[in-house]
């Protein structure tokens, strides 16, 4: 039985946590779509889109435990069962509250919620129900990365040859040597964490090698050097500035704090049911959060104090985490498990 990393349930939910203020507090009244201000917490919580760059890391680390020794189908009826049944509530729920309320916020077709139904939509390029799901197509592109090494069968061996020929490519797709339709499934922006999470799960599981010794190094560093370029782009869109020390420092401890794990400097088995209870709310709280949130602002900000309405939706929202959780996630897995997996015959059937 794979062992439970609880620092990684703790480490998602504060990544949640982060996207959560960068929203509310910071792109939410910067990006014009709250009408309710915070500059004093903007000039921090401006950096809590970083807690995606957490997410995948944690992801490259997690969905390669998930997937060792699974065959391919079981593999895919792992990512079906985690991914959608929340997914399809968060998209029911946001296009409700956006229709109901968000007039003059955001608006939403039916057509365009039955494309997002598939979690596919980028395919089609029609637009995400809400403004968060675009790491779900980058998450489903490293899925069928992994779909890929289930299907030839993973060893130590085969997954470090993936990891540098992914890094090869990532550094191939920066310098322009070949098409930039490769970057659909290179994902040169982000690949270094996935790329770095993985191979932090082969130091946690075999020890550290010479190779994963030369090859985190090379994805810290390509990390910051991407890090620092969307921080510029993210500064332009929004008509701020980023310090470039804090960026550096930030992708710099997303590394650490996930070599800890890796090599098992273990701190939340005191507290491990509340970090596992944490982590189970990471994935609808980022579902539910974004657009719902800001419509509420829009229609409440004018009447309600600030930090009462920020607080009380955190709270809200956590809330609202926990029921899809304890009443979608949890029932539908074992029945989505038992539609999609083949049932096994009895040792003694004839």
């Amino acid at each position: 039985m794979t062992e439970r990393l609880y620092e990684l349930d703790g480490l998602r939910f504060l990544a949640a946590l982060c996207v959560v203020f960068f929203h509310y507090t910071f792109s939410g009244w910067a990006g014009g779509t709250s009408p309710v201000e915070f500059p004093v917490e903007g000039t921090w919580s401006k950096y809590g889109y970083l807690g995606v760059d957490l997410f995948f890391a944690i992801s490259g680390f997690v969905v390669l435990m998930s997937a060792w020794g699974r065959g391919p189908r079981a593999f895919v009826v792992s990512r079906v069962v985690r991914l959608y049944p929340a997914y399809w509530v968060g998209i029911a729920l946001t296009a409700v509250v956006t229709l109901t309320l968000g007039a003059g916020v955001f608006t939403v077709t039916p057509g365009q919620i039955l494309a997002n139904l598939t979690m596919f939509q980028a395919v089609a390029d029609v637009p995400n129900v809400d403004v968060v799901y675009w790491t779900l197509w980058s998450e489903m592109r490293f899925y069928m990365l992994i779909f890929v090494l289930t299907c030839v069968g993973m060893t130590r061996a085969r997954v470090m040859a993936f990891l540098w020929g992914w890094l090869a490519l990532t550094f191939a797709v920066e310098a322009g040597l070949v098409p930039r339709v490769a970057d659909l499934m290179v994902q040169a922006e982000f690949s270094h964490y996935f790329i770095a999470g993985m191979g932090l799960f082969l130091v946690h599981r075999f020890g550290l090698t010479w190779q994963l010794a030369a090859l985190l190094p090379l994805c810290l560093g390509n990390a910051v050097y991407r890090a620092l370029g969307f921080a510029d782009a993210v500064g332009r869109r929004y008509g701020v500035s980023y310090d470039h020390a804090i960026i550096v420092g930030v992708v710099v401890a997303i590394f650490a704090v996930m070599a800890l794990v890796a090599f098992r400097v273990i701190w939340g088995r005191a507290v491990g049911p509340w970090l596992e209870t944490a982590g189970a709310l990471t994935y609808p709280l980022y579902l539910l959060h974004a657009h719902i949130g800001f419509i509420l602002f829009a229609r409440l900000g004018g009447s309600v104090n600030r930090y009462v309405l920020l607080y009380g939706l955190v709270v809200v929202m956590c809330l609202a985490a926990y029921a899809v959780h304890r009443f979608v996630e949890r029932p539908a897995a074992p029945a989505l498990k038992g539609l999609l997996l083949p049932r096994r015959e009895p040792a003694n059937a004839t």
